[in-house]
């Protein structure tokens, strides 16, 4: 039974390769912050916070993240002795929301668990692939050209799902040009919650609902089950709910009014790996294809991703791309790699990488020990 001896936190910013921009804003680099877990054997877990910087796509920031890691769990986890997960996350069970927190330290639990127990982190959840498909997820470009040759980069790199963010001025006409220039790929549009309700939006989906795509993903508000489900109504194409689903009680909601087709499973969004296999196992229960999305993570939080889509009800590509499609250097060795759009189950110990620490240190902006 492993026991918590240390806990430390490292707040780590990498430079995008490529620029990325969403509905909300354009990111050139992304900060976030990693959960190491220390036991008197000397194993370390080690997990990821990927909140957003800003509070655009939920509640939770970088600052607000570090605040609540240190004042309410670090200390108090030093100590803590548990054999599964479950006992461990009963030590924040208490506190409301900060579900990037939570999945962070969810993590670093798992896979200081797997780590004592020798086996893989996937194997620990219970997952059963060797390989899992990835997409990519592509942000909104400059022009429709510059779009056009992302797409081809990643095309020729074997992916064969890509997701293109969408806005209110820019989403038929390039949806379009994507489905003409490539009409063999799985093509999906992420909105990130900006469209308004109401006819013209509708609309605006029967058009895309004619481009033969693989889903919606989130277009309207978080907590807007309503408006999806008339959507659902209207259109073909599966509606896929993102920031909708934070807990285990809003996928039954959605399921219940039939606002959601798919359902895009984040281990950040939703608070860890525990829940988010939760999320999987009612999914497969009702019949709802699912998909792990992602928030650009580092290699920390993308190897717990992988580890994640081994499951069975994972049967659409997730956003598990290689490393390199966002970072020139990863904090891990050796960083998560695809080839022919499949990426291969790292089957040591726990994530299956080594965490290159000093890296970690030499890049932190500020760093917690206790």
């Amino acid at each position: 039974m492993p026991k918590i001896t240390g806990v430390s936190l490292f707040e780590v910013r990498l430079p995008l390769r490529h620029e990325f921009e969403t509905s909300s804003h354009r990111k050139t680099s992304l900060t976030h912050i990693l959960v190491a877990l220390q036991d008197g054997a000397g194993n370390t877990g080690w997990g990821e916070i990927a909140s957003p910087a800003d509070p655009f796509f939920c509640a939770e920031t970088n600052d607000t993240a570090w605040l609540i890691a240190e004042k309410y769990f670090a200390k108090q986890l030093v100590g803590v002795e548990f054999e599964t997960p479950h006992e461990l996350e009963k030590n924040w069970a208490k506190i409301r929301g900060n579900e990037f927190v939570k999945s962070g330290f969810s993590i670093a639990g798992w896979d200081l668990l797997a780590k004592a127990a020798g086996v893989s982190l996937a194997a620990a959840l219970g997952g059963e692939r060797e390989r899992v498909q990835a997409g990519v997820s592509l942000g909104i470009e400059t022009s429709i050209d510059a779009l056009l040759t992302e797409v081809e980069k990643h095309v020729a790199a074997g992916y064969e799902r890509v997701k293109l963010k969408i806005a209110p001025g820019w989403d038929l006409e390039p949806t379009r040009a994507v489905r003409v220039a490539f009409p063999a790929v799985d093509v999906h549009v992420d909105a990130n919650a900006v469209y308004e309700p109401g006819e013209a939006a509708f609309a605006l989906f029967k058009q895309l609902d004619k481009l033969e795509l693989t889903m919606f993903e989130q277009p309207f508000a978080q907590r807007d089950f309503l408006s999806h489900a008339e959507l659902q109504k209207r259109v073909a194409t599966p509606v896929c709910l993102d920031e909708s689903v934070v807990s285990l009680d809003d996928l039954r909601l959605a399921h219940a009014l039939n606002a959601i087709g798919v359902l895009n499973i984040k281990v950040s969004r939703m608070g860890g790996l525990t829940v988010a296999r939760a999320a999987h196992d009612f999914a497969v229960e009702v019949g709802i294809p699912v998909w792990c999305g992602g928030m650009h993570e580092f290699g920390i939080g993308r190897a717990a991703n992988v580890a994640l889509s081994t499951l069975p009800g994972f049967t659409l590509p997730s956003d598990v791309s290689a490393s390199e499609k966002y970072y020139r250097e990863d904090i891990i060795d050796p960083v998560v790699t695809a080839t022919g759009g499949m990426v291969t189950v790292p089957s040591g110990a726990g994530i299956g990488h080594a965490v290159r620490e000093q890296m970690v240190r030499d890049l932190a902006l500020r760093v917690l020990e206790v």
